[in-house]
């Protein structure tokens, strides 16, 4: 077999891996090139709006439009009151309250702190991630203007500046992604996963004809193992169906993204598979192709029944691992009969929520605004205490900018943040300022010179998490150079401003979230997966409470935790892999093993919370006494199980007294009996789903419970 990309290794040396792994990223990939054009193109158009009619700080609408054009064209149609909506209201926040304080310089100072706070917030409880940024935004750059010593009227006059300018980028935006939309709407979670599903079907089908595997084949699955599933499980968080629907397509996701991750592995064979290797490849290849045309066409797929055998060989054991991969699939929808019951009608949309259910419950929100608004305020300190104002808006929007990569801060992120500050500020920026501006006379080279530095910043802005943000780094230290004043800048000194503000926010940023909060990729990656196995043990022991509502409101309020810090994991997974030092090859190993226990912990997830029913005795679900106490006594055992887990990936000592093979026999012995009374005869299919969920989640626990 050819080998790997060097990104999937960690025994090469770091210059060539780096290279390589460049150029996995930036490679072509199906639609790559028509979402840079929409960027480009949304950007251009308002960067030419913005000079025609000489309106200031166009650089808040480019940026808008790299921002939202990095979504779907149909959910940010979708999105796109919500994203005025929230603009206008961060206005007008700023414009009241701004108002009330200008007089006051003591509660001015704590004004100005404070917004920073609720900006801050807003990024990270917020539940539309685009209006939340506009919000913030907006907030980032019209706060400091307020801090100058000019009339009330000007700071107003600013102030309406960044709105005009922020709603021309969405509007433009908007109409470009319109445009689009009609091309071909398409699902934009369904069909990334179809398409990953056919890669590894045709290089089963390879394997099953050939015995061996193309280098088209292989190259196509280790670049989709490179872009990730970020995109799909953010679009899918974002998307408008049912909370049910979003946790199962979720772990569909995952899975997916782990088949193709196993697919695209190396596998060291003596030579060509075998006939019965063949035929194994075969079979496997033809249920990957029913699960997709089921989820094409919004079928529960049928589970698929593998064949258990002992063959050590190196095909056989390969194919084995993606039959297991394979097989969780279909279990995902653990308790459904179809994709449509989780589909919204037009009178049954949910509702928007403001806010994330945990926003007030899960201290993560808090401490994150806390780290941003420390980072914010130190440099709003710093370049008053040197009454240095040129860092004003520079400094604090990088901080507000760079939030988006913060949680879970690595020394990936510093290295994309600094090198895209580099090449955006330094060498692009004030580069085109002393060798090119000069030689241009009017507004149609500036427009050919915007367009190749944002092409080339939305060309690495639409790569995989891992370098993405270079990209828009690039872009914001460009446009903060450039496109402040309707004007092309010619002086040194307002660009030296600016590159010296966003290196000052991008270094109180790194202080803060790198420095003094310290935790690297690998660590939280660790840390996220024992929290998970502790959130399942905590949700296996709902309800708590004897209230059924506020039952409820706890377990949903978990469920969004846990799929949240779930998700966390993976980006947490992607991001270690581009951290170096003496312990990579140890945080590797763990990155591998934990990618291989995600799915079925995910999957394990989706079958807790369909017992969960059971326990919460909803409508349809209510069980008689004996059998709903001896369900309790199954998942108390399952509890403790996955607390033990999570107690020896600590470190922890752990004596194992749960037995959950022996509860789940009481449990069957429970139903057994009162499916035989004449009176429970109706419960009998009901009795037999608790019996089928409870024997996956027991045995999904025990083999997470031995991995570990």
């Amino acid at each position: 077999m050819a080998t790997l990309a060097p990104a999937l290794r960690g025994s090469v040396a770091a210059p060539n891996w780096i290279r390589e792994f460049l150029q996995e990223e930036l490679a072509p990939y199906p639609r790559r090139m028509e979402v840079v054009a929409r960027m480009v193109t949304a950007a251009t158009v308002v960067m030419v709006i913005c000079e025609t009619f000489r309106i200031p700080f166009a650089f808040a609408g480019a940026l808008c439009a790299l921002i939202i054009t990095r979504e779907s064209p149909r959910t940010t149609l979708r999105s796109s009151l919500i994203i005025l909506i929230s603009t206008l209201v961060s206005t007008a926040y700023v414009l009241v309250s701004g108002y009330i304080v200008i007089g006051l310089p003591g509660l001015h100072f704590l004004w100005i702190i404070g917004s920073f706070f609720v900006a801050f917030f807003a990024i990270s409880a917020m539940t539309d991630y685009i209006a939340a940024w506009m919000f913030a935004f907006v907030i980032g750059v019209t706060v400091p203007l307020w801090d100058r010593y000019v009339p009330v009227g000007t700071n107003v006059e600013s102030t309406l500046w960044v709105c005009l300018s922020a709603v021309v980028g969405i509007l433009v935006t908007l109409a470009v992604e319109l445009v689009v939309s009609r091309g071909g709407p398409g699902d934009d979670v369904i069909l990334p996963v179809a398409d990953r599903l056919t890669a590894v079907e045709e290089l089963l089908t390879q394997l099953a004809e050939r015995g061996v595997i193309g280098a088209g084949s292989e190259q196509k699955l280790v670049r989709l193992a490179m872009r990730g599933t970020s995109l799909s499980r953010r679009l899918l968080l974002r998307s408008d169906n049912s909370q049910q629907y979003k946790a199962k397509m979720n772990a569909v996701v995952t899975i997916v993204g782990r088949l193709v991750d196993i697919a695209a592995a190396p596998v060291v064979t003596a030579g060509p598979l075998s006939n019965s290797g063949r035929k194994r490849a075969q079979d496997l290849a033809q249920n990957v192709a029913r699960i997709r045309a089921d989820l094409l066409n919004r079928r529960i797929p049928d589970q698929i029944p593998f064949p258990a055998d002992d063959e050590a060989s190196g095909d056989v054991a390969f194919l084995q691992q993606m039959e297991s991969i394979v097989s969780l699939i279909p279990q995902a929808f653990a308790d459904s009969k179809s994709l449509s019951e989780y589909m919204p009608t037009v009178d049954e949309m949910p509702k928007w929520r403001l806010l994330g259910a945990d926003a007030f419950v899960n201290t993560r929100h808090a401490k994150f605004a806390l780290k941003g608004c420390l980072a914010a305020s130190m440099c709003y300190i710093i370049y008053n205490a040197v009454d240095w104002q040129g860092l004003a808006t520079a400094s604090v929007i990088t901080c507000f900018f760079t939030a988006l990569s913060t949680i879970g801060s690595s020394r990936q992120k510093q290295v994309l943040r600094l090198s895209g500050f580099v090449v955006g500020g330094l060498v692009l920026g004030m580069g085109a300022q002393i060798f090119v501006l000069p030689y241009l006379d009017s507004i149609f080279g500036f427009t050919i010179l915007f367009i190749v530095v944002t092409g080339v910043a939305s060309w690495f802005a639409t790569s995989s998490p891992r370098v993405s943000f270079f990209g828009l780094q690039v872009a914001v230290s460009f446009y903060l150079i450039h496109l402040q004043e309707f004007a092309i800048q010619t002086s040194l000194a307002v660009a030296r401003d600016r590159v010296v503000g966003v290196l000052l926010g991008l270094f109180m940023m790194w202080l803060v979230f790198d420095q003094l909060w310290r935790a690297p990729a690998s660590v939280e990656m660790k840390r996220g997966f024992v929290h998970s196995l502790r959130l399942l043990a905590q949700l296996a022991r709902e309800p708590v409470s004897s209230d059924r509502q506020t039952a409820v409101t706890r377990c949903m309020s978990l469920r969004d935790t846990l799929s949240e810090n779930l998700d966390s994991v993976r980006a947490m997974a992607d991001a270690s892999l581009l951290e170096f030092g003496p312990s990579r090859q140890r945080d590797l190993a763990w990155r591998k093993h934990i990618q291989e226990w995600q799915p079925q912990l995910r999957t394990l997830f989706l079958t807790r919370m369909a017992l969960l029913k059971y326990r919460l005795q909803l409508p349809n679900f209510k069980l008689p006494t004996e059998v709903l106490t001896a369900q309790q006594e199954f998942d108390i055992q399952s509890a403790r199980a996955l607390e033990a887990t999570a107690d020896r990936m600590e470190g922890k000592s752990s004596v194992q007294e749960e037995d959950i093979e022996q509860s789940f026999s009481h449990l069957e012995q429970a139903a057994s009996t009162v499916s035989l009374q004449p009176s429970q005869g109706a419960l009998a299919p009901q009795l037999r789903t608790l019996l089928v969920l409870a024997d996956r989640s027991g045995k999904l626990t025990m083999w997470l419970n031995k991995c570990v």
